[in-house]
């Protein structure tokens, strides 16, 4: 572990592991007995991702997910972490209109749902939303690249910053969100040469996901890691086990047990 066992891992701690070198483990999840496995295991942010419309909720994307899911979620998640910094997505729409709004939700995930940071989706256009919440003291964590609440925009999921111009872009995006006060920066799907130039300009960290080794931390769903999600399978993610098979396995053992009627059997029967 990288902060000690009993010692809760905070934004400037993270700034702290940039400044040493030391990389920066990021899972999403989205329920209590996850997140207690996370945080038992060493990971130093547990990210309640907006993704759990698609990975938990069956949805086709992030767009239908409201902040009464967020503040859900991240209140099962809260109740599982004791070491772990948990940040929390604002979802579609919940910055959109205006900062005051913005700084209200922010608040409800905080104050309701337990986070400890929030994360907002988009570059320099969301400079006055991240500096208002950080005036707010709620640290802010900025994501770039493929922003999957823009997908009805992109039509599709896909690397950004390809071509000198869409690079500049992004490296000015990043740019934006240190000086609006973010404290760290997801990159998604992002040319991993790219990633590293970002990651050298800037002093807060980044978090890579689909961006390559040079990032200060990566990122992955743990759904996808564990091999519990195959709906859609992006290329970046390893797969380190495969507990959907598992679980399939037992349920089928268990369905015919009860079938064949050898459970419950005498030790599982109240004599």
């Amino acid at each position: 572990m990288n902060e000690g066992a009993d010692k809760r891992v905070t934004a400037a701690s993270l700034k702290g592991m940039k400044a040493s070198g030391k990389k920066i483990v990021v899972v999403t999840g989205y329920d209590y007995p996850l997140a207690r496995i996370l945080d038992r295991s060493g990971v130093d942010v547990v990210l309640v991702g907006d993704s759990l419309g698609m990975v938990v909720l069956g949805h086709e994307s992030t767009v239908p997910v409201t902040m009464a899911d967020m503040v859900h979620h991240t209140r099962a998640v809260a109740r599982g972490c004791r070491r772990a910094l948990i940040t929390a997505d604002l979802p579609f729409l919940s910055c959109d209109l205006g900062p005051d709004e913005a700084v209200r939700n922010a608040g409800r995930l905080v104050q309701e749902g337990g986070a400890h940071t929030v994360k907002v989706e988009g570059g320099a256009e969301m400079g006055e939303v991240v500096s208002r919440i950080v005036a707010a003291d709620i640290p802010v964590m900025g994501h770039i690249g493929l922003t999957p609440q823009s997908i009805l925009r992109l039509g599709s999921y896909q690397v950004q910053g390809r071509g000198p111009e869409a690079a500049r872009r992004l490296l000015g995006d990043a740019r934006a969100l240190e000086s609006a006060g973010a404290f760290a920066v997801v990159l998604e799907c992002v040319p991993g040469e790219l990633a590293a130039e970002i990651t050298g300009e800037l002093s807060i960290p980044t978090i890579g996901i689909g961006a390559g080794p040079s990032c200060d931390g990566q990122v992955l769903v743990a759904h996808d890691l564990l091999g519990m999600f195959d709906e859609f399978r992006p290329t970046f993610v390893k797969r380190y086990a495969e507990i959907g098979q598992e679980i399939a396995r037992a349920v089928g053992e268990y369905a015919r047990e009860v079938r064949d009627g050898t459970f419950p059997g005498p030790e599982q029967t109240f004599q």
